[in-house]
C-alpha cells in the first residue's frame, strides 16, 4: 500500500470549516492549516482562558474568517458554515475537561452532544461539505481499568459527565452516518485521541498547564493522581493523523468513514508521576511536586488505546517519544515565557516535526 502523508497539493486553497479553532488543540490545528494553504473559517467561543496559544501566537491575525459563536446556537453555526462554503468541516468544540463536567454537567452533555448534532443539522444543510471528522476523545470507552488498549469496536461507556458525553458523540457520529451521510455522499469520521500535551494549553486541571503555571511562581506543583497511567502524546501526532485522514475521507470515503483511535506507542503510556519528573527536570530552577492528599472527584487510573488499525490502513505512527514531546513542550513555555516571537517559535516546530515524520517514514 502507498505511503500516506500530508499533501501539501491537497490543502493548498482547500476550504476548512474548523469549529473550537481558537482552543489548544484548534490553534495547533489552525495554523497548520494556514501553513499548508488552506482557507480556514474558525467557529468559536471566546478563548476561555486570558492566555492563550491563539494570541501568543497571533493566530487570530491569520485568520480571514474568525467567527465568534457557541455550537449549540444552530441558526448561526448554520448560516457561517453556509456562507463559507466548506469541503471539509473539522468539529473541535467542546466542552473538554473532566473536573469541570462534575461542576457543569448540563454545559458538559449539551455542548458536546446537543453541539455535534447541530454541527451535522448544519452539515445536512452545506451542500459544499464532502467530508467532515468528528474530534471525541479517547474517554469514550467504556474504561474496565484493563491492561489491554481499547479498540474502535469496543463499547462506548464513561464514568463521568465529560467521559460519557464523549461516547454519546460517537454514537450521535454513527446514527447521522448511517440515517443521513450515507445516501448523501458525505464521509464521516470520527477520531478518538489519547491525552495530548504541548505547548500553549492554559487550561485549569490540566497536568502540563498546572505544573507550568506552578513552575513558573516557584510554587510545588500538587499531583492529584501520580500513579494514574495516561497515553501522553504530542498534539501534533494526532493532528498529523487527522490531516491524513480527511485526504482520505475526501478521495475515498467508502473505505475511512468509520471511527480511529491515535496514540503514542506502548511504552509512552505512563505514570503521571513519570511526566512530571520529566517536566521538572527540563525546567530546573528547582521545580518540584508533591502528591495532594486531598479527596478529589473520580478518574480513571488506567487507560490506554489499541491503534493498530490506525497503524496499518492509515499508515500514521508516531514520530515524538514521550521525553522528545516532554523537552519540545517544555521549551515552548519557556520560549513563551522569554517573551520570544510565538508564531515563529511554534512554525518552527511544526516544520521539525513534519521534517522528522517524513524521516521516520
Amino acid at each position: 500500500m502507498e505511503k500516506l502523508v500530508i499533501d501539501l497539493s491537497f490543502w493548498k486553497g482547500r476550504r476548512v470549516f474548523l469549529t473550537g479553532h481558537n482552543g489548544f488543540k484548534g490553534s495547533w490545528m489552525s495554523l497548520w492549516l494556514k501553513q499548508l494553504g488552506a482557507e480556514v473559517c474558525g467557529y468559536s467561543l471566546d478563548c476561555p482562558t486570558t492566555s492563550s496559544i491563539f494570541y501568543a501566537a497571533e493566530i487570530e491575525k491569520l485568520m480571514k474568517y474568525d467567527v465568534r459563536g457557541d455550537i449549540r446556537d444552530l441558526n448561526l453555526l448554520t448560516k457561517s458554515m453556509q456562507s463559507f462554503q466548506p469541503e471539509i468541516v473539522v468539529h473541535m468544540a467542546a466542552q473538554s475537561l473532566v473536573r469541570d463536567s462534575y461542576v457543569n454537567p448540563i454545559d458538559t452533555y449539551t455542548t458536546n452532544i446537543i453541539g455535534t448534532v447541530n454541527l451535522f443539522e448544519a452539515v445536512r444543510n452545506t451542500t459544499s461539505v464532502k467530508a467532515v471528522l468528528n474530534i471525541t476523545s479517547d474517554k469514550c470507552y467504556e474504561n474496565k481499568e484493563l491492561l489491554k488498549g481499547y479498540c474502535e469496536t469496543d463499547p462506548m461507556g464513561g464514568y463521568d459527565p465529560y467521559s460519557s458525553s464523549k461516547g454519546c458523540a460517537e454514537l450521535v457520529s454513527s446514527a447521522y452516518r448511517n440515517s443521513y451521510f450515507q445516501e448523501s455522499n458525505v464521509a464521516l469520521a470520527t477520531a478518538r485521541a489519547g491525552n495530548v500535551i504541548g505547548g500553549g494549553d492554559w487550561s485549569s486541571n490540566r497536568i502540563v498547564p498546572d505544573a507550568i503555571r506552578a513552575f513558573i511562581d516557584n510554587k510545588t506543583l500538587l499531583v492529584r493522581n501520580p500513579k494514574a497511567v495516561r497515553p501522553w502524546q504530542h498534539v501534533l501526532e494526532p493532528l498529523s493523523g487527522y490531516l491524513v485522514l480527511c485526504q482520505q475521507l475526501f478521495n475515498n470515503p467508502s473505505n475511512y468513514s468509520e471511527a480511529w483511535n491515535f496514540g503514542p506507542n506502548d511504552e509512552d503510556a505512563q505514570p503521571v508521576s513519570f511526566l512530571v519528573d520529566i517536566m521538572a527536570n527540563i525546567w530546573g530552577n528547582g521545580a518540584s511536586w508533591h502528591q495532594d492528599d486531598s479527596k478529589q472527584p473520580h478518574e480513571a487510573f488506567y487507560l490506554k488505546l489499541d491503534c493498530s488499525k490506525t497503524r496499518s490502513l492509515l499508515k500514521h505512527k508516531p514520530v515524538w517519544s514521550l521525553e522528545k514531546t516532554l523537552n519540545e513542550t517544555v521549551e515552548w513555555y519557556k520560549a513563551w515565557h522569554n517573551k520570544k516571537n510565538m508564531r515563529e517559535f511554534t512554525i518552527c516546530q511544526i516544520d521539525t516535526y513534519q521534517q522528522e515524520q517524513i524521516k521516520y517514514e
